[in-house]
């Protein structure tokens, strides 16, 4: 099979060429091309529209929107954090870099998202904030996280990287919590090539965030803030800008892949596919499959190497938990949190991207089952 006809996991979403030229045609007479220019001006507006937030903050990426967010709430040194281990390794770096101390709890079996039960036994004096991740795009459950924050006054900041545009109840997800991290990466449904966002509540914090992207500039003589270079850059936002025109067909493409997918896969013993529930407006962003071997007779490796050995490239994501990390294992233990952990060894993410045809997902969805003993 040549380069062209693999099956990767993924594959990034682009707007019609000339769109996209047109779109950037103005910056060679501008010759401006970083520092909050047009198109970052125009994706901002556009975003806050599109989330239905008052304030957003763009960034190079979702894990510096991360690492500044927790910054500019300006939580206690060593103060401790509570959050997932079942997790991409920046949600827990960016707690780490910030001085702050990650303690992992367990994750619900229904969609592996932060068990509220297993936070709330896990609060000390020392807690500080909240980091729940919205799994696959999956909502965390929000109204009990945001009553345990409530009644210890804990910062909740929700890495929604997975959960763009997913909303709960009619209201986007953007909006719980006292912010949100979304991540534009290539790889995302809606992307901006590299690139993220804050949205926050409290308005005071916008040009604090804008000050730490910028090396803590604030005025053309003054640094205040040991801030990074994490500013978008007009190109980046210009995609986004682009992208964002095409999201709603690009999820309604990502439905259609999702739900032939869920037809094919359904009845299989020992093989569980994960659908948003009720009142939730979904975005499609991962088709992640977890399966028993002592049910489905293979194991998720065996899987995996199945369909790589016929040019099909799936993800086991995310495994290792970050607490088998070498980075962290040494502090924390995985068994404590044993929900995750079955969760690391038997979930696959399968192909899932708007131009996945369906006979394709047929023929992955037929190894699969040939998989079965």
């Amino acid at each position: 099979m040549s380069e062209n006809q693999r099956i990767l996991v993924t594959r990034s979403s682009m707007p019609p060429l000339q769109e996209y030229i047109d779109e950037i045609s103005s910056l060679w007479d501008s010759h401006w091309l970083t520092n909050m220019g047009v198109e970052h001006q125009k994706l901002e507006a556009s975003l806050k529209e599109r989330l239905g937030v008052e304030n957003i903050a763009l960034f190079t990426n979702g894990h510096n929107a991360l690492e500044c967010i927790l910054e500019a709430l300006d939580l206690p040194e060593q103060g401790e954090v509570i959050t997932t281990p079942f997790t991409f390794a920046s949600t827990t770096h960016a707690i780490v870099r910030k001085n702050l101390v990650p303690v992992f709890a367990d994750v619900k079996i229904e969609d592996f998202t932060l068990d509220p039960q297993s936070i709330e036994s896990l609060i000390t004096p020392r807690t500080v904030a909240i980091v729940p991740v919205h799994v696959y795009g999956l909502p965390c459950d929000v109204e009990a996280i945001q009553q345990i924050a409530d009644r210890y006054g804990l910062k909740v900041i929700y890495d929604a990287a997975h959960a763009f545009n997913v909303k709960l109840g009619g209201r986007n997800i953007a909006t719980f919590g006292d912010a949100s991290m979304f991540s534009f990466h290539a790889t995302k449904v809606f992307n901006t090539i590299e690139g993220g966002a804050v949205c926050f509540k409290d308005s005071s914090l916008y040009p604090v965030l804008n000050h730490w992207k910028n090396f803590g500039i604030v005025g053309p003589e003054r640094v205040v803030y040991s801030g990074g270079n994490a500013k978008m850059n007009e190109f980046c936002a210009a995609m986004g800008v682009c992208n964002l025109r095409h999201l709603d067909d690009e999820i309604a493409k990502r439905k259609m892949v999702s739900e032939r997918y869920w037809t094919n896969l359904s009845g299989l013993p020992g093989v569980r596919t994960f659908q948003p529930s009720a009142g939730v407006e979904y975005n499609y962003a991962y088709l992640p499959v977890t399966f028993d071997p002592d049910l489905f007779g293979a194991s998720r490796d065996e899987v995996f190497e199945a369909l790589a050995k016929n040019d099909i490239g799936a993800r086991k994501y995310f495994y290792p938990l970050v607490s088998d990390y070498e980075r962290y294992r040494s502090v924390y233990a995985s068994e404590r949190t044993p929900v995750a952990q079955r969760a690391a060894n038997t979930v696959l993410t399968l192909p899932l991207y708007a131009d996945l045809t369906i006979e394709n997902v047929d023929r992955i969805c037929s190894i699969v089952k040939s998989c079965a003993r």
